[in-house]
C-alpha cells in the first residue's frame, strides 16, 4: 500500500480545483456543469486523478463529502453503453444508502442516454430485480446480502465487471457483511479495479483490502468540521440520569430537529420511552424493524414530521438529512472517529448546527480521546444552568399523511400536489416533500392544516380515482 495522501499535501492539492482538470469527456463535463458540481471536494481531488487513472484506492472520507461522484465518475468514464453488460457494481450496507447512490449515479449519467442503472436490495420482491436484469444492466447498486442472492441464483453475472466500489465499508463491516463481501469480491473477474471508501478504518478495513485490493494507493481525509457551523458542548451526568438528560437539552436548545445517537439497541428503546413518556414526537431506527416501518421512521424523520429520531451508529449509517439542527450523543462513543462522523450530520451546507455530549464519570477518557484526535479542548457546561426557554410542546412542523397507491398505480409527485393546491386549495408553502413507494405515497403538510388536508385527500381524487389517506399520527 502506498502512503497515505493528506488533503494538504502538494499531491493531493485538493478542493477548489475544477473539474475541467480531469481526463473527462466534454459531455461529461457540461452534466456536472449543470448539476451544480463547480469545483471539487477535497475527496474529490483526491482521489479522482488517481480512480481516473486506473488505481485501486483506499479512501477515508465521512457521509456527505462528495465520495459518491468521487467513486462515480471513474466507472462511468470506464464503461461502454453498447455493451449491455454488468460493468460495474457498487456495494453498500443499507438499503436507503444504495437508493441514495443509485439517484446520484443516474444524474451524474445523464451525460449519456442509454446507461441503465439498477438498484438490488433486500426488503424488496426478487422478481422485479430477476426481470431488470434479464433486459440487461450497466451498473448495479446493492447489499451484501441481496447482491449474493442473485449471484447463487445465477441472476446476476459479472464476466463483464471492471469496476467494484465498497461504499461505507466500515459499516457493512459493522453489520456482519464481512463473508458476504468476501464473497462477492470473489465471484468478480481477478482483473477489475477496486476503490473502497470508508469514514473510519478499523482492522477489518486492512484485512479486507490485502485481501481484493492491488496495491492500492490510500487517500485519508483528516478534515475537521469548521467550529463556526457546529457548537459542540458536552455536559456530565450520571449514567443513571442520562436518558433524563436527553430532555433537558430538547427543552432548551429547542431544535426542529435531532438525531440522538445511543450505543446499543436496548438504550434506544428505553429512550424512546423516556421521550414519548415527556410528550417529544420521537421515533428509533434499529435493526428489529421491518423495512416498510424502517422506510416510514426515515421519511418522516427526513420531511420534518418527527422532531428526534433516536438510532445506534449502524441503523443510522447512510442518513444524510438536510437541515439537521442538532445531534445528541446520548452516550459517548469508544471510538473518536466515529465520534467525528456523527456530529458532522449536523451543520451542513453552511447551516449552523449543535453537537450534545452527555458524558457519565467513567466516559471522561473517552472524551480525552476525542480531545486528542480533534486537537481541541471540549467545551464543559452544566446542565443544572439549563432553562427551558419556552414551556410549550416541541412539535415538529408538518404531519405526514399516507396515502395508499404509490407506483404501482402511476402515481407521481405532481399528482398529490396537484390534488392539494388544486381543489382542495391550499398554497404550494403548505405542502412538505412528497415520497412515492412501490405501494405508498407519503406527503408533508404543514401541522396547522394536517386535519383539513387529510379530510379533503380522503374525499377527492389523486389522478382521478379516489384514494384511502390517513395521517402516520394517529
Amino acid at each position: 500500500m502506498t502512503d497515505i495522501i493528506s488533503p494538504s499535501s502538494p499531491a493531493a492539492n485538493p478542493a477548489g480545483r475544477s473539474f475541467d482538470e480531469l481526463p473527462l469527456s466534454p459531455a461529461m463535463l457540461t452534466n456536472l456543469q449543470q448539476l451544480g458540481y463547480l469545483t471539487m471536494t477535497p475527496i474529490q481531488a483526491a482521489s479522482l486523478p488517481l480512480a481516473l487513472a486506473g488505481q485501486d484506492l483506499i479512501a477515508q472520507a465521512k457521509t456527505g463529502s462528495g465520495k459518491t461522484a468521487a467513486f462515480a465518475l471513474p466507472l462511468l468514464t470506464k464503461l461502454n453503453p453498447r455493451r449491455f453488460a454488468v460493468q460495474a457494481m457498487v456495494l453498500c450496507p443499507t438499503r436507503e444508502l444504495a437508493e441514495q447512490v443509485t439517484q446520484e449515479i443516474r444524474r451524474l449519467a445523464r451525460f449519456e442516454d442509454n446507461i441503465k442503472i439498477i438498484s438490488l436490495c433486500g426488503g424488496t420482491p426478487m422478481r422485479p430485480q430477476i426481470n431488470s436484469l434479464e433486459h440487461g444492466a450497466h451498473i448495479v447498486v446493492g447489499t451484501p446480502g441481496r447482491i449474493m442472492d442473485h449471484l447463487q441464483r445465477s441472476s446476476l453475472k459479472l464476466e463483464a465487471l471492471d469496476t467494484l466500489v465498497l461504499d461505507e465499508a466500515d459499516r457493512m463491516l459493522d453489520m456482519g457483511f464481512y463473508d458476504d463481501i468476501a464473497y462477492v469480491a470473489q465471484q468478480c473477474p481477478a482483473q477489475r479495479q477496486t476503490l473502497l471508501f470508508s469514514a473510519t478504518y478499523p482492522d477489518g478495513i486492512a484485512q479486507l483490502a490485502r485481501r481484493f485490493l492491488r496495491n492500492p494507493q490510500s487517500v485519508k481525509l483528516t478534515e475537521q468540521h469548521e467550529d463556526s457551523t457546529i457548537r459542540q458542548r458536552f455536559y456530565e451526568v450520571s449514567h443513571e440520569g442520562r436518558l433524563q438528560a436527553v430532555g433537558v437539552l430538547l427543552k432548551h436548545y429547542r431544535p426542529a430537529s435531532t438525531l440522538a445517537f445511543c450505543n446499543t439497541k436496548q438504550q434506544c428503546r428505553d429512550l424512546l420511552d423516556v421521550l414519548q413518556a415527556q410528550g417529544f414526537h420521537a421515533l428509533t431506527l434499529n435493526g428489529d424493524l421491518e423495512q416498510r416501518d424502517r422506510d416510514q421512521v426515515l421519511i418522516q424523520f427526513a420531511n420534518r414530521s418527527c422532531s428526534v429520531l433516536v438510532a445506534t451508529d449502524v441503523a443510522a449509517r447512510g442518513l444524510d438529512i438536510a437541515k439537521l439542527e442538532a445531534v445528541i450523543n446520548v452516550d459517548v462513543t469508544p471510538d473518536p472517529e466515529i465520534h467525528v462522523h456523527r456530529i458532522g450530520r449536523t451543520g451542513r451546507a453552511g447551516e449552523d448546527g449543535w453537537a450534545l455530549s452527555l458524558c457519565s464519570p467513567a466516559e471522561m477518557n473517552r472524551v480525552d480521546e476525542i480531545a486528542k484526535m480533534t486537537g481541541s479542548e471540549p467545551d464543559w457546561h452544566e446542565l443544572d444552568a439549563l432553562q427551558s426557554c419556552d414551556n410549550s410542546p416541541l412539535l415538529p412542523p408538518m404531519v405526514t399523511l399516507q396515502i395508499l397507491g404509490g407506483r404501482k398505480e402511476k402515481i407521481r409527485p405532481g399528482d398529490v400536489l396537484g390534488a392539494l393546491t388544486g381543489e382542495a386549495g391550499f398554497s404550494r408553502e403548505q405542502v412538505g416533500k412528497i415520497t412515492v413507494t412501490e405501494q405508498s405515497t407519503y406527503v408533508a403538510v404543514a401541522r396547522n392544516i394536517a386535519r383539513e388536508a387529510l379530510r379533503k385527500l380522503s374525499a377527492g381524487k389523486v389522478k382521478g380515482k379516489a384514494v384511502r389517506v390517513r395521517s402516520l399520527e394517529d
